[in-house]
């Protein structure tokens, strides 16, 4: 039967014990160490003051534990949880005391403390006889009650939870269980005091329990519960006799014991784990004398062979497989991201420890149905790697009204490594450093929604029309000074649209670089790159946004700088939020150990755009996902209203974001290591350009049908509208004198280039534009050299004497330049001239003409070109092919 339960007179057995102990100590101490003699009182007097310093874990702290991250069944907040992963420096799951089999309680005591129940917390005969041997012999016994076995293990504990490094581990853990000489008598007079201590302070069931909780079991399994589901497959309350007798045996010398290590000579498979077969034996025996369990249990026991069936716990995020990567994020949340520093530890390395030792439950934000969704969408789209190149993939969901992570996907293999092997990472592809360890990719064109923001926050219309075909020289700002020009052409469209004149609705449809170049001329680019760091965005490796010099300022509104998707995906949830950012979230709540709740951050939404703004951005982007625009490959079609984004950058990488009212969701598709366009990575050349269309699109549908969307909000109608002012004339007025009278019109200045003027040098000579422009335009102040200004006339159609005559009347050189040869050409007739007609040059500038001719090296020569075409005989021209 089990054991007894504690008797009456327990505690007062313990300090009868400890006088009868320290008598003894003090015997063995005068008879065998004589020149120690002085140790008997001291040691007394420091087991007194160690009592007083008794470690709080022993009354309060528990042991390390898992922490456990955890996923919800299903979207609902009310639904149960799943285990996505744990981690832990030591592999334990505390159990409460009817949790545990009587079998292994009773296979515990008859082996270790058969009187436990009658002691209160010391066993005078067993640490008595202990002592007398340790005295006249070499080795050392133990000899130590359950209690005194907590207590070490509690003080174990201690040290392997707070030692800074290995040497001072050693030190502490020799301290907690040296069992030889005068210091072995000292901890142990310190143990027997601490078991007194905590047999006054727990019920015998508490600490039992509690040592089985604590006990090591062999390698990094600590307590009963981990030690049966790791070496049988089974929970501590389901084991058999043999397996209890076996768990109960280990703890004596858990290391030897284990039954792990199939391959080890002593105690291994081969051998049929001897050494533990026969501690188990020895225990079963203890049984039978104890009368816990009958003759003909023990027989049946000792026959059945040790059989184990280890069970690993697989720790880390590698154990939550498809969801992975959202568990990294996680992970990494709790270890770097400082708006949880108040909650999981100020510093890295308590983060850390809180995370393998504090038995933490962490409960996060995802949506199991849409998680799922974008798993099997990247499964069956993408592969773990492609050859000639480092393939990423990956797609996040948030919701706007709240930050909070919904799904999280990657193409590649998790690895707790990086780089361990091909098509294997550790990097979240979707995280910015600090949660994913990644630095981010290029946005390309879905950087361009800072623009429009910018464009409209300065009272400029989506219907706004500009020249944005190629070959316009553009003026660029950064922080009112001037960073260009800029001077567009057909590359900036990939050689596909040579530019139009249109509105910016339009531009916004088709991601026309060259029209986005025209918007960004009339605003201020480092002001683009403020609305994106109001919106919260900074670079993937978690710096400030940067602005360039010259040309390279104009590249950045189109996406040249890293960022990381999710925080892409955060500002276009602020826009279908109405303007309210809301910090992506991947935990919901927390709680430590003993099941208290921790003080997480909650929802962190704040205004960064007015609600106009966002409803007239949500209304021009939406023009993306119609019929014969960028995005129109990834639209739902379901009825939902939806905007984005495409996004390219170099052919290298690839993005489509769309967000609905309710989910936002962004997809990359690209090479993680970059590349140069129509080489090595080039998306296009290994046909992978387009995925990015078919994950986003498949997992928007999933969203669309679980939380729906409501139509954004209706645009502003001043924002619709194109009001125009017009210039007023500055010609001839200092550039301070300028800049006042168009900003008092509500024009925006800056300063051109030097050009050639009639007015005094430094004085404003022109603008442009010049007449009416839409209100709130950038005006551009071109200013005197003060030498004198000249429009070069139209010479074209004219003989090249006659062209040549007529720029020496309006004071230019005219010089010839090259002939074209055309057997249609009736005479001579100038085709061009450089600088062309209507630029405006200075007194005396040379002008070169180009011609064309029936034939250049002959003597066609004549001034007359319409008696030559019409053949007349005037001597010059005759009309002939010559």
């Amino acid at each position: 039967m089990p054991h007894a339960k504690r008797t009456a007179s327990g505690v007062l057995g313990g300090l009868v014990g400890l006088i009868g102990l320290s008598a003894i100590a003090g015997i063995l101490v005068t008879a065998t160490v004589t020149p120690a003699i002085a140790v008997s009182g001291y040691a007394a007097s420091s087991a007194i003051s160690l009592f007083d310093s008794l470690p709080g874990a022993l009354e309060v702290d528990r042991p390390m534990e898992p922490t456990t991250i955890y996923a919800p069944t299903t979207g609902d907040a009310d639904e149960e949880y799943y285990e996505l992963a744990s981690f832990y420096d030591q592999n334990r799951e505390p159990v409460e005391y009817d949790q545990v089999s009587d079998l292994i309680y009773d296979a515990l005591l008859s082996s270790e403390d058969p009187r436990y129940y009658e002691h209160g917390g010391i066993d005078l005969i067993g640490t008595t006889r202990a002592l007398l041997s340790n005295a006249v012999s070499s080795g050392t016994q133990g000899g130590s009650s359950i209690s005194q076995q907590y207590v070490k293990n509690v003080q174990v504990q201690a040290c392997e939870r707070d030692a800074e490094d290995q040497e001072g581990l050693e030190e502490c853990y020799l301290e907690a269980t040296d069992a030889s000489g005068v210091d072995g008598y000292k901890r142990k007079l310190q143990e027997m005091r601490y078991a007194i201590s905590i047999e006054q302070e727990y019920s015998k069931e508490q600490i039992l329990i509690g040592y089985l909780n604590l006990a090591n079991f062999g390698g990094s399994t600590y307590g009963i519960e981990a030690a049966a589901q790791y070496y049988f497959g089974v929970s501590s309350s389901d084991v058999n006799l043999s397996q209890a007798a076996t768990l109960a045996g280990m703890v004596q010398n858990p290391n030897t014991y284990r039954i792990d290590l199939p391959n080890n000579e002593a105690n291994g498979a081969d051998n049929s784990y001897a050494q533990t077969t026969e501690r188990r034996d020895y225990v079963l025996g203890r049984m039978l004398t104890e009368g816990v369990i009958t003759q003909e249990q023990h027989d049946q026991a000792v026959e059945q062979p040790i059989e184990p069936n280890i069970t690993q716990r697989q720790q880390g995020c590698a154990a939550a497989q498809g969801t992975a990567y959202f568990c990294e994020y996680v992970k990494n949340t709790i270890l770097y991201d400082d708006r949880y520093a108040g909650t999981f530890g100020e510093t890295t390395e308590e983060r850390s420890d809180l995370l393998t030792r504090g038995g933490l439950e962490i409960y996060t934000t995802l949506d199991n149905d849409l998680q799922y969704q974008a798993q099997q969408t990247m499964q069956n789209n993408t592969d773990p790697s492609v050859a000639g190149m480092q393939f990423g993939a990956t797609t996040v969901q948030l919701d706007p009204k709240t930050g909070n992570i919904l799904s999280l996907a990657q193409n590649t293999e998790f690895s707790e490594v990086d780089g361990a092997g091909e098509g294997q990472t550790s990097l979240v592809y979707a995280g910015d450093y600090t949660h994913g360890r990644s630095t981010g990719f290029s946005a390309g064109s879905t950087y361009k929604m800072f623009t429009i923001i910018d464009w409209l926050e300065n009272g400029r219309s989506v219907n706004e029309v500009l020249d944005a075909r190629a070959g316009q020289t553009l003026p660029m700002t950064c922080n009112g000074q001037n960073s260009g020009p800029y001077t567009t052409n057909r590359e900036d469209n990939f050689n596909s649209d040579g530019g139009r004149i249109d509105d910016v609705r339009t531009f916004t449809g088709l991601s026309l670089n060259t029209g986005f170049y025209a918007m960004a001329s009339q605003l201020d680019v480092c002001e683009i790159h403020a609305v994106a760091t109001n919106m919260g965005l900074t670079l993937g490796n978690d710096e400030a946004l940067t602005t360039y010099p010259g040309y390279q300022n104009a590249f950045s509104i189109v996406g040249s700088m890293n960022i990381a998707p999710i925080d892409m995906a955060t500002a276009y949830a602020t826009v279908a939020n109405g303007g309210v950012r809301c910090e992506p979230t991947a935990i919901l709540r927390a709680t430590d150990a003993a099941g208290s709740e921790l003080e997480v951050p909650g929802a962190d939404c704040e205004r960064v755009l007015e609600a106009n703004i966002a409803a007239t951005t949500a209304y021009d982007m939406e023009a993306v996902m119609e019929p014969g625009m960028t995005g129109y490959s990834a639209n739902v079609g379901d009825g939902i209203a939806t905007f984005g984004k495409t996004g390219t950058h170099e052919n290298i990488q690839s993005w489509m974001i769309q967000t609905s009212t309710a989910v936002t969701t962004a997809t990359w598709v690209g090479n993680v290591e970059g590349g140069e366009r129509d080489g090595q990575g080039d998306l296009f050349n290994y046909g992978l350009a387009n995925l990015r269309y078919q994950i986003s699109k498949e997992n928007q549908a999933a969203a669309n049908a679980k939380y729906g969307g409501e139509d954004f909000p209706e645009p502003d109608p001043e924002l619709l509208e194109v009001e125009e002012k017009n210039v007023p004339d500055v010609n001839g007025m200092t550039v301070d004198e300028a800049t006042a009278a168009l900003q008092r019109e509500g024009f925006r200045v800056t300063v051109g280039d030097e050009v050639p003027g009639n007015a005094d040098q430094g004085r404003v000579e022109s603008t442009n534009p010049s007449g009416a422009a839409p209100t709130g335009s950038l005006v551009t102040l071109n200013i005197s050299n003060g030498e004198g200004a000249i429009e070069v006339p139209d010479v074209t159609g004219m003989t090249p004497a006659r062209a040549v005559s007529a720029l020496q009347d309006a004071g230019l050189q005219g010089t010839l330049g090259s002939c074209t040869q055309d057997d249609g050409a009736r005479g001579q007739s100038v085709t061009a001239s450089s600088p062309g007609e209507g630029e405006i040059v200075g007194d005396g500038t040379t002008v070169t003409i180009d011609w064309e001719a029936r034939n250049c090296s002959g003597n066609d020569t004549g001034d007359d070109e319409e008696d030559g075409g019409n053949g007349g005989n005037n001597g010059r021209g005759n009309g002939n092919d010559d």
